[in-house]
């Protein structure tokens, strides 16, 4: 009878621990606060910023006027999803803001464990956060 109580009391401490890692949604807002820095960074600057996305992670770059090359300044370097964080669509999404932060509109949704986000950007540069 003790090990049966000891057993019920050890499996409502393990169903109670949170998880460890960082939610869905807190990958979603660094990413949404990336992208709007990057589109703050094309008017600054004057200069196109591109932030591409892939199934790892994302990356930001910036056009000289003849060739694309990394931003890794500041808050640009490049950033990995979170543990156990997909990204939907697999393939490459680049998103590019103007000098004027206009961008071409694009979605992506990360999920992890049954829960997403999607994190939108519209044709004006600016950026929004679903679920």
């Amino acid at each position: 009878m003790t090990v049966a109580i000891i057993g019920l009391a050890a499996g409502a401490v393990v169903l109670s621990v949170p998880d460890p890692r960082p939610s869905v949604a807190g990958d979603a807002e660094r990413f949404a606060a990336r992208l709007s820095r990057a589109g703050e960074e094309a008017v600054l600057t004057n200069r196109p910023v591109a932030v591409e996305a892939t199934a790892a992670g994302y990356g930001f770059s910036t056009f000289d006027g003849s060739d694309w090359s990394p931003l890794i300044d500041g808050p640009f370097g490049a950033e990995s999803w979170g543990e156990g964080v997909s990204m939907s669509p697999t393939g490459p999404v680049r998103v590019v803001f103007d000098p004027t932060a206009v961008a071409d509109p694009e979605t992506s949704t990360l999920g992890r464990d049954g829960r997403a986000a999607r994190v939108a950007v519209d044709g004006a540069g600016e950026v929004t956060i679903y679920g």
